[in-house]
């Protein structure tokens, strides 16, 4: 079993749990429910830089990233510094996050929040809205076409913008349908953890241009940024790069700066 089937596994069980602990019928109750979401793709297109900061505490292939931070001075930092949205993990076994996180990112911040977590069932969809969210990730990896369908319908349905992350030409071909609002190539080997910009350049011709095309892992450079361009990616996920120095949002402000 790889680290990407365990997770799943878990995933499973704690949904399962959660259920049980909170109706949906609280979920549709919360405060920002009714909210109208801002959208990150339309963020993305009206951009120069393109930059979606990730608040992450750890992750499976790096141990500890940061855990000094509180996730509301990230969020204030990445809104001020420009990036065009921000990606809150909110897995709390493997990246050390939980959905209070995104509470927290919500009260400090009005650009939108991608809830960057393994979607597996509506009920995700529905906390997400309810913590204040207006962007879910779908991971190809772990879904198939019609679980892609329906989770991104559903998503479609609360006014939320619907991120669909793939690795490689198989998933992409399963995955491209009008539910979706950006395409996100992930740089990492799933499997091995490797990283290479490659998957990103041979996969985009392939992206419809109806699209937003995102570039995601591994992306910690300009020059990175600058070779992805010509190849139609809008939008850049960086993670580690900001979270792994003291104050990810003077990080992220100086990176965008450079970058215009």
């Amino acid at each position: 079993m790889n680290i990407l089937d365990k997770i799943i596994s878990d995933k499973r069980k704690e949904v399962a749990l959660r259920k049980q602990l909170i109706p949906v019928s609280q979920l549709e109750q919360s405060v920002l429910f009714d909210r109208k979401s801002p959208s990150l793709a339309q963020a993305l297109r009206d951009s120069d830089t393109g930059i979606i900061a990730e608040h992450k505490r750890r992750s499976p292939s790096k141990q500890v990233i940061n855990h000094n931070l509180n996730v509301q001075d990230v969020a204030t930092g990445y809104e001020s510094a420009g990036a065009c949205g921000m990606s809150v993990l909110t897995d709390g076994k493997y990246f050390g996050g939980s959905l209070d996180d995104l509470l927290l990112a919500r009260a400090a911040s009005n650009f939108p929040l991608l809830r960057k977590e393994f979607m597996i069932d509506e009920y995700q969809i529905l906390e997400a809205k309810a913590y204040g969210a207006d962007v879910i990730l779908l991971i190809a990896a772990v879904l198939s076409q019609s679980e892609i369908r329906s989770l991104s319908e559903f998503a479609k349905t609360l006014g939320m913008d619907v991120l669909l992350e793939v690795h490689n030409l198989e998933e992409l071909q399963k995955s491209i349908m009008p539910s979706l609002d950006m395409l996100g190539v992930n740089n990492r080997n799933l499997k091995t953890f490797e990283v290479s910009l490659d998957i990103s350049k041979n996969l985009s011709a392939e992206i419809p241009d109806e699209f937003v095309k995102v570039s995601e892992s591994g992306i910690s450079t300009i020059e990175a940024i600058k070779e992805l361009r010509p190849f139609g990616y809008q939008g850049y996920l960086i993670g580690e790069n900001f979270m792994k120095t003291d104050d990810p949002g003077a990080s992220a402000t100086e990176f965008i700066h450079k970058l215009r």
